[in-house]
């Protein structure tokens, strides 16, 4: 059975091609559903990865713009002997006059703990460190209060203390006006602090003043943090400076860092995390793939009748094939287009969960959906081919 002799089939075009397509899809459902699953949960993998990776970066790019990069700390290493060092009571004087400094502020770690009340047993100090802070500390570190206010001329001198973020949350204080048992005696919380990402050890810690600590701590005046915050173009000459400023007998004796080095690194690290990511990403994709080629060849082996007979009323083997490769084309885009519309919604979902931005980039959405593409174009090329291969006597002849 054949076309009469000078016959000329009829042009498939494309809308042709997308009907016949997709009425072939439309025979088996369930399959084509499960197939293209597969596609959608490799593309929303690996969007999902892109998205929430470049949502944290552009979280970690809006807190740097807002603190800035241009803060240096100063504290003290160990000397010849291995012992800790100590800064100079001066250095937070001494750096300040460092040119190209805007301002400098410091911290000292404290030998007490702090509990919610005198009842806690001395061990259970749930990991919050005591810190004297000076008054300028909140505009050289770029602190918000989140509830109540920052220590003042008066307020400094008598005992009452800022919680940090994480420090409230573990002694469970939700408002000022309290009192903490610190350091044998009972300090009322005049505030609480905002998270604060470039400084993060701060979340964790319990400030009072830098007179209230050396007239009820026996604080010492020597600081352990010096904050400085120098001008954009001037950061390098500073840090270079620093050392030797901040401790001029022992300038070796003496660490300096950059906060934002410590984010930047944590940014490295989370891009290699992605790279793993995506790469598990790119193994579920092609185990779609591989079903988008297994739902073709089947489909190939339950049509060979429908492909007998359209040869036989004059199909020729370009629409035979052209049809089967719409149809893995049609599946594979079902799952692409399923697959961004799913790993966008897991970024908002996550980012949002964070109080991140929502980012995903428009190449990975453009690029997940010519990804299936390729892979449907792929793993329908055999099953087209063969199903263009089958003679018209043969296929019919098929149970």
């Amino acid at each position: 059975m054949s076309a009469p002799a000078g016959h000329v089939p009829a042009r498939l075009g494309p809308g042709d091609a997308l009907r016949v397509g997709a009425a072939g899809l439309r025979t088996r459902p369930a399959r084509v559903f499960l197939s293209a699953l597969g596609i959608a949960i490799g593309i929303a993998a690996m969007i999902g990865v892109v998205g929430i990776s470049t949502s944290s970066r552009a979280q970690l790019q809006a807190a740097l713009d807002r603190l800035g990069t241009n803060l240096l700390t100063v504290g003290p290493g160990q000397d010849l002997f291995g012992e800790n060092a100590e800064l100079p009571e001066q250095a937070v004087g001494m750096v300040a006059r460092i040119p190209g400094v805007e301002s400098a502020s410091a911290t000292a770690t404290l030998d007490v703990s702090v509990y919610r009340n005198d009842r806690i047993p001395e061990g259970q100090t749930g990991g919050i460190a005591v810190r004297a802070a000076r008054l300028d500390l909140p505009a050289t570190v770029g602190l918000r209060t989140a509830a109540g206010g920052w220590l003042n001329a008066g307020t400094a001198k008598y005992p009452a203390v800022v919680l940090g973020a994480d420090s409230a949350d573990r002694l469970g204080v939700a408002a000022p006006g309290v009192q903490v048992w610190l350091g044998s005696q009972w300090f009322t919380v005049v505030g609480i602090l905002e998270p604060n990402e470039l400084v993060p050890e701060v979340d964790s810690t319990a400030l009072v003043g830098w007179d209230a600590a050396a007239v009820h701590l026996g604080f010492d005046g020597h600081p352990t943090t010096v904050f400085t915050r120098a001008r954009e173009d001037a950061v390098e000459k500073v840090r270079d400076l620093l050392a030797a400023t901040a401790n001029p007998q022992a300038p070796t004796e003496v660490e300096v860092s950059r906060p934002s080095d410590a984010l930047a690194a944590r940014d490295a690290a989370d891009q290699a995390f992605t790279g793993l990511l995506l790469g598990l990403g790119a193994v579920a994709l092609l185990v779609g793939g591989v079903g988008v080629a297994n739902t073709m060849v089947i489909s190939v082996l339950e049509r060979r009748a429908e492909i007998g007979l359209r040869r036989a009323l004059g199909a020729t083997r370009g629409q035979i094939r052209l049809q089967f490769l719409t149809e893995s084309q049609l599946l594979a885009a079902l799952g692409g287009v399923g697959g961004v519309a799913i790993g966008i919604a897991v970024t908002a979902v996550f980012a949002v969960s964070q109080g991140w931005p929502t980012v995903v980039p428009v190449w990975a959405m453009a690029g997940g959906v010519l990804a299936t593409l390729l892979i449907g174009a792929v793993a329908g090329l055999y099953p087209a081919v063969r199903a263009a291969r089958l003679a018209p006597t043969e296929a019919l002849a098929a149970p």
